[in-house]
């Protein structure tokens, strides 16, 4: 004869196996001091040619990949004047693995007056997760994604993970 698992069991299990993770989004809230506004991965594809995007991770994760037509700004060295030739109210996208440096970036930005900064929600994270392409060195597609360490990688669904 079966018996049938008491549900306050199943629920006790649940809970014990999921106690101290967090999921992508709770990780990500945890990070940002909200300072940036946010944009989305999907809110931001149909408009890559009208926004300048930098890319505030450091150069070796720039070069494993990048979204396309993004400048590099290394958030390690990170200065405004390497942005004075943008418009203060040009719409400028920040991004790097999942949104902590370049909301920081972000934040400089804002300081120095420029007027329309948002930061990639969830990073080269949420942008590859979601399918979108990613150019390599040689800005040709690639699969590959620099995931700053092996922690974070965890994060990384789709795509080669890179340390």
């Amino acid at each position: 004869m079966n018996k049938l698992i008491p549900p306050f069991i199943l629920l006790l299990a649940s809970t014990l196996t999921s106690c101290g993770q967090k999921t992508y989004d709770e990780k990500l809230e945890s990070l940002y001091r909200k300072t940036v506004p946010l944009i989305k991965a999907d809110s931001l594809k149909p408009r890559l040619s009208e926004v300048v995007i930098l890319d505030t991770r450091a150069e070796e994760e720039f070069q494993v990949s990048h979204i396309q037509g993004a400048r590099f700004v290394d958030y390690d060295a990170f200065e405004v004047t390497q942005v004075k030739d943008i418009p203060l109210d040009q719409e400028l996208i920040v991004y790097c693995s999942v949104g902590y440096r370049s909301e920081r970036v972000g934040e400089k930005l804002q300081k120095a007056g420029y007027t329309n900064v948002k930061n990639l929600y969830g990073g080269i994270f949420s942008w590859k997760n979601e399918g979108y392409e990613v150019m390599g060195s040689k800005n040709t597609p690639t699969d590959s994604v620099h995931t700053y360490n092996k922690s974070w990688g965890k994060w990384l669904l789709k795509g080669t993970k890179v340390y």
